[in-house]
């Protein structure tokens, strides 16, 4: 049976090694999510309650992080939300459901903080399944060049997203 927690400062060392693993095989390759992880622990803006690990056997198999993100038009704030980065799973340990269980998760808890959204730059096939949509669909861009089909928005409440358009600012930890 696997377990959701709020991650502990105890559980870093094994969430960076579990981090590197489950990207290093990617089609994307590793790509410092592990430093990024840590990185945004370090922000102000950090909240414990939106970093999560699953447990299997008492064994971390899963892991998923919601830090802020902002939508700006013009330099003008129109809505603060959140961004999952990263999101992964152990390799042996994918295709279980183990994502799908981190992400409703972290929704629930979002929803409890009343963010109005979910941003995900990730695999269509994979995140449509679960209600996120083409940020082009709010009139919604990343900050830097993506493909379209992999910029993903859910909305965490009906039309939360209601004249709200522009473009996604990260956290600094991001850009380290």
């Amino acid at each position: 049976m696997v377990t959701l927690k709020t991650i502990e400062p105890t559980d870093y060392q094994t969430v960076d090694s579990l981090i590197r693993k489950a990207f290093t095989n990617t089609e994307e390759g590793y790509g410092n999510e592990a430093e990024l992880a840590a990185n945004l622990r370090k922000d102000a803006t950090y909240q414990n309650y939106l970093e999560i690990v699953a447990l299997k056997d008492n064994t971390i198999v899963g892991y998923g992080l919601l830090s802020e993100v902002g939508v700006y038009e013009d330099s003008i704030l129109l809505s603060t939300g959140l961004c999952l980065a990263p999101l992964a799973v152990l390799p042996e340990m994918q295709k279980q459901g183990i994502g799908a269980m981190l992400l409703e998760e972290l929704e629930i808890r979002a929803k409890k903080e009343n963010y109005p959204f979910i941003s995900i730059l990730g695999h269509p096939a994979y995140y449509s399944k679960f209600g996120y949509q083409l940020a082009s669909h709010f009139n919604i861009q990343a900050p830097f060049p993506v493909p379209d089909d992999a910029y993903f928005v859910k909305e965490l409440y009906p039309a939360s997203l209601k004249n709200v358009e522009g473009t996604v600012c990260y956290l600094d930890a991001f850009n380290e």
